[in-house]
């Protein structure tokens, strides 16, 4: 009897000690599927929204916008003496940063290590290998491996964020073979789109074990992985594309939360915080992330700055932001944010003035209106594709309106929304007609070299690689973008990112609409999701994810 009580005691003991209600399982939705799942080829925010929960990058900014690190033991710096000024042969000034990989594992067992570090600079400085972005894999002029875990980084100049690297490591032990196969034909062979469920494509908290294209990902824990053991088991992610059936599954139970960085739109957030705010915690998060509307300048109508910058003022982005966005959304005069420490107030920035809209269609020869559009001495009319994504309620909205207001200027913008794989493939091809609007998301004071260098327009002959989809060259934009790269001085770097937002404010190569809020609406059950605001996205810490409540 005495027992049986002393049990039942232990038993009761141990239910209080669990967390209640506890989940083995998170259902999240978010509105795009990755077109590729290689982490560095392509970019894409579903792609690092799942890439994070199985991976991790050397550094990341924190949601203080402050940079850590995830991959490795200790952030090098110059006064801990682990990065250091050096001289090139060539007589240049450049870097040396000494680098600790953490204690990490593929899912298959396989150690991470120096070697994988090796075969991803490899694979991203090859000119046919695809990857986003191949400048800062050309930047080092040499590895030199120390062991397993230890490698130092020659770097061929100085930076100021020398020791910022969001490189995520490919497995040498699976990739290696496929890359040294075919090096062109990479970017369709990896394994992560043919083997997307090998467990040693992932040293992250979960890995990835089912894929339905379209449908669904879902996610285990990682049995190697080292760091903070996760809380839920399974993560299933649904791609639930329409943002009114988002809300729908939310409401329903098909879908515990939905993430915020690729989910609800603010306008829906807003109604649904007046609407169920009580079952949850509504969090409008201030981004790093601009949405705009890139133009192709190899299309002869738009090669005229005048007649971008007309189209710009053409467009009423505060009355869009007042009756779309409630007002949360602030008008972006460019691609820094004014939350950014490199924010400049000199750049011009343009408000809503049809009459000088007009007039700049004039002066660039496009004064005749025939049938509402103009066209000029040619006979050419000023009728341009205007391409975004499909499924986004608001954003088609919104290219509605601005194609409402362009008509009262005599600009024919003709709608076109693809589902986002096709639209982001089109626009990495620039294979678009003329208007392309979509967000970026930048990170705090970075240099935005991948959107408007010239050395970043993505070519058959570079394969594809880079981010400067309109085609945009000046030589005074590459020379500040180098010079800012180059600056320690926080103060004359300042004074470069002013020029940087001059330049990009007057050529306008592409057109700011607004900085986005993103709407976190959040389970009150759901605890540990801490909102960014950066290319850092909140999944980067998914282990802390936990649920506590009914």
């Amino acid at each position: 009897m005495i027992r049986r009580f002393l049990a039942g005691l232990l038993a009761l003991a141990a239910l209080a000690a669990t967390p209640a209600h506890a989940k083995d399982e998170l259902v999240v939705a978010m509105t795009q599927m990755p077109g590729t799942w290689n982490p560095v080829i392509s970019s894409m925010l579903a792609k690092s929204l799942i890439a994070n929960m199985t991976a991790r990058p050397l550094t990341a900014y924190d949601a203080d916008w402050k940079l850590v690190c995830l991959a490795c033991t200790e952030l090098p710096t110059i006064e801990n003496g682990k990065a250091r000024v050096i001289d090139l042969p060539d007589g240049k000034k450049g870097m040396e940063v000494d680098v600790e990989l953490r204690d990490l594992r593929w899912g298959d067992g396989v150690p991470v290590t120096t070697k994988d570090v090796a075969f991803t600079l490899e694979v991203g400085k090859h000119p046919l290998s695809g990857v986003a972005s191949s400048e800062g894999f050309k930047r080092v002029l040499k590895l030199d491996v120390k062991d397993d875990h230890r490698f130092t980084m020659t770097i061929d100049r100085v930076t100021f964020d020398y020791n910022s690297s969001a490189l995520l490591l490919l497995p040498a032990h699976i990739e290696k073979p496929i890359f040294e196969a075919n090096p062109a034909e990479y970017r369709n062979k990896t394994a992560y789109d043919t083997q997307s469920t090998n467990p040693g494509l992932a040293f992250g908290p979960y890995r990835i074990v089912e894929i339905v294209p379209g449908s669904r990902i879902t996610l285990e824990q990682n049995p190697t992985w080292t760091g903070e053991k996760p809380y839920f088991k399974r993560i299933v992610v649904k791609i639930i594309e329409n943002t009114a059936a988002l809300e729908a599954n939310l409401l329903s139970g098909g879908v515990d939360y939905v993430l915020g960085e690729l989910g609800l739109s603010l306008d829906q957030a807003i109604a649904f915080e007046k609407r169920h705010g009580v079952k949850y915690n509504v969090i409008y998060k201030p981004a790093l992330i601009w949405e705009h509307i890139d133009v192709n300048l190899d299309n002869k109508l738009l090669a005229d700055k005048r007649v971008r910058q007309a189209m710009l003022l053409a467009i009423d982005r505060k009355a869009i932001s007042e009756k779309l966005f409630d007002g949360k959304q602030p008008i972006a005069h460019g691609g820094i944010s004014d939350l950014d420490p490199m924010f400049s107030p000199a750049a011009r920035q343009y408000g809503y003035d049809p009459a000088a809209a007009k007039k700049l269609l004039d002066e660039a020869g496009f004064s005749t209106i025939r049938n509402n559009v103009r066209q000029n001495a040619a006979g050419e009319r000023l009728s341009i594709e205007l391409g975004t994504t499909a499924g986004n309620r608001v954003r088609e909205l919104v290219a509605q309106v601005i194609q409402s207001q362009l008509r009262q200027v005599g600009i024919e913008a003709r709608i076109k929304a693809e589902p986002p794989r096709l639209f982001f493939e089109v626009m990495n091809r620039r294979n678009y007609n003329g208007l392309g609007m979509y967000a970026w998301v930048q990170r705090p004071g970075g240099v935005p070299r991948s959107t408007l260098h010239s050395k970043e327009i993505p070519t058959a002959e570079n394969g594809w690689s880079g981010q400067n989809y309109p085609g945009y060259a000046n030589p005074q934009m590459d020379k500040a973008l180098d010079d800012a790269e180059r600056e320690l001085d926080v103060d004359k770097r300042r004074a470069l990112f002013a020029e940087i937002q001059k330049l990009a404010a007057d050529d306008l190569p592409s057109l700011p609409l607004f900085f986005r809020v993103d709407p976190f609406v959040i389970p009150k059950a759901l605890k540990g999701v801490t909102p960014t605001g950066t290319l850092n996205s909140s999944t980067l810490w998914i282990e802390q994810w936990r649920w506590e409540g009914p």
